[in-house]
């Protein structure tokens, strides 16, 4: 028997498997959408029923950035149904296995707001990861003569609301992770300068008011220290400093650098740079340190990137003749060129990016890009032009 028991089980496993397979049919899909790969993944197929009006838009169009595609009853695999008579109420079932994944009635808020509730739970019920719908963005909204403001408001571009009022050029909002707080640059004082601006007090004051240029403040995971572009010694370079505006430190001595972001992890700043002539990516250590060049294969002119909350992606701008969003493995590599676009910001999802896009008519509009699918919505206008966003984390 011990002799034989090892051929059996050779024989009898593979066929063991294939029937697991074939009994668990369709939801071998379910395992094959947790695979993202970025600008070539299929959106999950749903059928909405029951809703209408603005619920029925919130879901299409919260689900529709986060990758999900409206088909009918018989082709989709999860059926989502339920009644916005009063409140929203919502039911997610899976046709292939099924079975109910998600049973709830939402209360005490607008419909709009128990509608981005509902898509959230949905997404979560179904890919097991937190939805997006009740998050928030930040922008520049810029007038013809150059003037704007600094605005925040829903993911969806609903509910907006002036930060600034202060008549003047404004540049590159980014929020403190976790906080209703934000940096930004105003030349209000007659300078680039960058402020730290209190969301729920009001309250704002200058963070670096240095000779020259002031500006892409990028706030560290962990919410203490500040990475920022600065032109105090001649040429604009990395600095970094405490949350206040102390211990300022310069981290780089190479030319043109700009638009530095942080790695979750809070070890790594990438910035684009100019070396040699050529416009690059680049890294250098949050301490100091030598930097590092990363490599976009397949793309030139790199500017703008952004790190993935998750720590994979290094999303950028690069320039080709047309701007282009694109995505590139954070170690560095071959990069894929998404969709028309520029200034792109990782939502908390490490797959959804707003980002701006210009028009006909020249101005900017920011638009949703889901990046696995290429999926891309625009959000609506505060007015002139909307540029530079940033998504809450």
């Amino acid at each position: 028997m011990k002799n034989n028991c090892p051929n059996i089980f050779k024989i009898c496993l593979p066929l063991f498997l294939l029937a697991a397979v074939i009994a668990r049919g369709q939801n071998e899909i379910t395992i094959e959408q947790n695979i993202t790969v970025m600008g070539m993944t299929k959106p999950i197929p749903v059928a909405l029923d029951g809703f209408s009006g603005e619920t029925l838009n919130v879901l299409k169009f919260d689900l529709y950035v986060q990758g999900f595609s409206f088909v009918g009853p018989d082709a989709a695999q999860y059926i989502i149904s339920g009644s916005n008579a009063g409140n929203v109420q919502g039911r997610v079932t899976d046709r292939f296995a099924k079975r109910s994944l998600l049973s709830r009635s939402y209360t005490g808020a607008s419909m709009r707001r128990e509608a981005h509730a509902f898509s959230d739970d949905i997404v979560l019920a179904i890919t097991g990861k937190k939805g997006i719908a009740q998050t928030k963005i930040a922008f520049k909204d810029e007038a013809p003569d150059g003037d704007g403001e600094i605005y925040v408001a829903d993911f969806d571009g609903h509910n907006t609301q002036a930060v600034t009022h202060d008549g003047a050029i404004v540049a590159a909002p980014a929020w403190v992770p976790g906080r209703l707080a934000l940096y930004y640059t105003s030349y209000k004082l007659g300078n680039p300068d960058i402020f730290r601006h209190d969301l729920s007090t009001g309250q704002r004051q200058a963070v670096a008011r240095y000779s020259g240029l002031n500006s892409s403040a990028a706030i560290s995971p962990d919410g203490t220290r500040v990475a920022m572009i600065l032109s105090k010694s001649g040429s604009p370079n990395v600095y970094i400093c405490n949350a206040d505006g102390t211990g300022l430190k310069k981290l780089t001595t190479t030319s043109e650098d700009s638009s530095p972001c942080w790695s979750p992890d809070g070890q790594w700043i990438c910035f684009a740079t100019k070396i040699n002539s050529r416009r690059l990516l680049a890294k250098v250590p949050a301490g100091g340190g030598e930097v590092r060049v990363l490599r976009t294969v397949g793309v030139s002119n790199p500017t703008e990137p952004d790190w993935s909350p998750d720590g994979k992606w290094i999303a950028f701008t690069s320039q080709m003749g047309e701007f282009d969003i694109c995505v590139v493995p954070a170690g560095g590599g071959a990069a894929t060129v998404l969709v028309p676009g520029e200034d792109p910001s990782w939502a908390p999802n490490s797959r959804t990016l707003v980002c701006a896009r210009r028009t006909a008519s020249y101005r900017y509009v920011l638009s949703l890009l889901d990046a696995p699918t290429k999926q891309v919505k625009d959000v609506p206008r505060v007015s002139g032009s909307d540029s530079q966003p940033a998504w809450a984390r």
